[in-house]
């Protein structure tokens, strides 16, 4: 969940590290800090609160290096406080680190230290590792000089290995050395690591984000490697095999992306661009001369993929809602049982599983630790595994046997919107491409095709109900509980607006089928609690109206998310969104946009940051 960034080279370090961090916030926000390495003496400047916090102190108190680490935390161990913040020192000050993860057994780790005279001063789990490391060096007392020429950095490699296989639980680590002053070592198990590489000298980074116009000039590092890099060189050792050569890759980012192009908020950008990023998820995906969708990466042949007889998809949060939109969508069209699982309980769970089932894990970031955790125990019990992913590169994604990239570009905003959107157009598509290997009529492929096509256009119609938006947000905002209700292929909808609101908001937001609320909910039921109905014209319209009426009668206030040319719903409802009418597959995507735009508004009327929501954090790489 934390950040981290690199820098060794000819350059003042300062600049990236900062740059990188504020790119980076996204993934913990509670404290930050960096450390600068000048020939093997350390400057440490940390502190509790945002990047601009810790900005400030360098300002005042400027530290010049061109080697050094930067840390933005999310909480796991222990409160933000400035001792808990990164980095953390071990022993006489012979190595700093900076950490993303969680290590399982520190507290045993911990005792062991204590009774070696390494103690630990923070309430993290982070500084065990740091003591670990010094003590493993300080038990080889292997000054750098007296290291071989040929592998002057082995008993560096040595000790922190010896370091690394004591630990239980997940880490990305970037370390610098009191006696090895010119070398950063960074090791990944479970949280990723990107190296970026220049011009005599290389970054580091969680993810690309913070490279974008530095390089484009990448190598990911895998579970289990070690890298030590200098300014002239990179050298991967794994754990197992010794010496690997690392492969270098593009990254794909535009600099425009990683912008906020004008927007308050990274949130309203990327609900905004969700027009272009629907496009970019059906682009040359479309065969109207076969009346299907078209995947180049599935890896599976078509024979493989027809023997399938059952689907679980498996996902964590909004792709949670996403896979849900999918369960409706592949069923309908492909007539396929489809189950809908938490990567965090599945990766628990030993389910009765025919050798014909298939895996999808859905993910925004490709690192969610508990759906590749779910996707890992699939794939070593057998099952094709295959990944929905925005990032190139991440580790589910090529984990994964095969599978489908989003294209919708890096989403900063906290709160996923664009990925969403975009991973139930490609669910749709799946639902399309398994129906027409099944009894998906030539014709009906080729009107979802022809629905798809249009949607572009019909996610554009619904971005204007921003002002609609803004004026029900200002209506409720004060508001303490809402009720979302939608039924069908709607009900992931009204999942997926509650968790919005909460998210940003910190509204407390309930998602139910509208039936359901008869039995339970319907109690929660008066005058300050909204209900918010997804009520599209669709095959359940009537049912969802009588549901409304239900709230009514009780005093509920009620609105209304419906098609543009509604009579009906509108007389019973308070207040009303219109969304372009729509093929009911398609309507859990334009009837998004506004509850995303619902919750924006109300989040902002309550003085909440929209983009760092508390207590939350993008990718999700802690248990």
């Amino acid at each position: 969940m934390c950040g981290i960034v690199g820098y060794i080279g000819h350059q003042q370090a300062a600049d990236f590290l900062i740059e990188g961090l504020r790119r980076l916030e996204y993934r913990g926000y509670d404290s930050s800090g960096v450390v600068f390495n000048n020939g093997g003496r350390f400057s440490i400047t940390k502190t509790a609160g945002r990047i601009d916090d810790l900005a400030a102190k360098l300002h005042e108190a400027p530290i010049r290096g061109t080697i050094g680490l930067g840390h933005t935390r999310w909480a796991t161990h222990g409160p933000a406080t400035d001792e808990n913040a990164h980095p953390h020192v071990g022993g006489k000050n012979i190595v700093a680190l900076v950490h993303n993860g969680v290590i399982e057994n520190f507290r045993a780790l911990k005792e062991q230290l204590a009774e070696r005279g390494y103690y630990c001063k923070s309430s993290t789990d982070t500084e065990v590792i740091a003591q670990l490391v010094a003590y493993e060096l300080d038990l080889r007392g292997v000054p750098a000089e007296s290291a071989s020429a040929a592998d002057e950095y082995a008993p560096l490699v040595e000790a922190v290995q010896a370091a690394l296989s004591q630990l239980r639980g997940t880490y990305g680590l970037a370390m610098v050395f009191r006696d090895w002053p010119d070398v950063i070592v960074a090791a990944r198990l479970g949280s990723p690591l990107v190296i970026g590489i220049g011009n005599d000298e290389h970054y580091l980074a969680s993810d690309g984000s913070p490279l974008v116009g530095r390089t484009n000039r990448i190598v990911y590092l895998a579970d289990h490697e070690l890298a030590v890099i200098t300014s002239q060189s990179i050298r991967v050792v794994h754990r197992d095999e010794g010496h690997v050569r690392h492969s270098e890759t593009v990254l794909e980012i535009d600099p425009t992306q990683v912008e906020l192009g004008g927007f308050p908020h990274y949130m309203l950008k990327e609900i905004f661009e969700q027009p272009e990023t629907v496009t970019a998820a059906v682009r040359g995906r479309l065969n109207r001369d076969e009346a299907t969708a078209v995947f180049g990466g599935l890896n599976l042949t078509p024979h493989q993929l027809r023997a399938i007889d059952r689907i679980v998809l498996t996902a964590c949060g909004t792709s949670w809602h996403a896979a849900m939109v999918g369960e409706y969508l592949i069923e309908a069209f492909a007539r396929i049982p489809v189950e809908v699982e938490y990567a965090s309980e599945l990766r628990y769970r030993n389910p009765p599983m025919t050798p014909s089932t298939l895996l999808f894990a859905i993910t925004q970031s490709g690192e969610t630790i508990d759906t590749l955790a779910a996707l890992r125990e699939m794939k070593r019990k057998g099952h094709p595994t295959l990944a929905i992913c925005n990032v190139v590169g991440s580790t589910i994604a090529r984990e994964a046997d095969g599978g489908v990239y989003l294209h919708a570009g890096p989403e900063i905003g906290v709160a996923s919107t664009k990925a969403y959107t975009s991973q139930c157009v490609v669910m749709s598509m799946l639902a399309l491409y398994f129906g027409r290997m099944h009894h998906l009529s030539f014709e009906a492929g080729l009107r979802i095709i022809d629905e798809l096509t249009e949607l572009p256009r019909h996610v554009e119609e619904a971005l204007d109900t921003n002002d609609d938006a803004r004026r029900i947000a200002a209506k409720y905002a004060s508001c303490d509980n809402f009720l979302y209700l939608g039924r069908q292929y709607n009900f992931p909808t009204a999942l997926e607006g509650a968790l919005k609101l909460k998210e940003i908001s910190y509204i407390h937001a309930e998602g139910y089928p509208a039936a359901e609320m008869k039995h339970g909910p319907i109690a929660l039921v008066d005058e300050h609690t909204p209900s918010v109905f997804i009520v599209p014209q669709g095959g359940v319209y009537h049912k969802v109206i009588s549901n409304m009426e239900e709230i009514k009668a009780r005093g509920g206030p009620v609105i209304a998310i419906v098609d543009k040319d509604d009579s009906h719903a509108v007389e019973l409802a308070d207040d009303v969104i219109r969304v372009p009418a729509v093929a009911e597959f398609l309507q859990p995507i334009v009837t998004a946009v506004p509850l995303q735009l619902l919750a924006y508004h109300a989040a902002i009327l309550r003085g909440c940051d929209v983009d760092k929501p508390r207590n939350l954090a993008k990718s999700v790489t802690v248990e």
